[in-house]
């Protein structure tokens, strides 16, 4: 604990928050990834994509925004 009260921060915790928020933000992971120096998208993929709830919510609202999207333009092609 610090004089604050507050636990330290290191920069690596820092270097985290970062990715994460800039993945939140829908920042592209190619762009995450370059701005981590990561060599691999994998391992950018597999430590970031999956952190925040929001992220995996909004996947899955932009998929079904898709297949809706799809449904009712098959759904307009039969009826003609």
């Amino acid at each position: 604990m610090t004089a604050s009260g507050l636990p330290p921060i290191r920069l690596h915790d820092l270097r985290h928050d970062a990715a994460t928020l800039a993945l939140a933000a829908h920042t592209d992971l190619k762009v995450v990834q370059a701005m981590l120096g990561h060599a691999s998208i994998v391992l950018t993929a597999d430590t970031y994509v999956s952190v925040l709830p929001e992220v995996t919510h909004k996947a899955a609202q932009e998929t079904a925004r898709l297949v809706l999207r799809a449904a009712s333009k098959l759904r307009r092609e039969l009826s003609t």
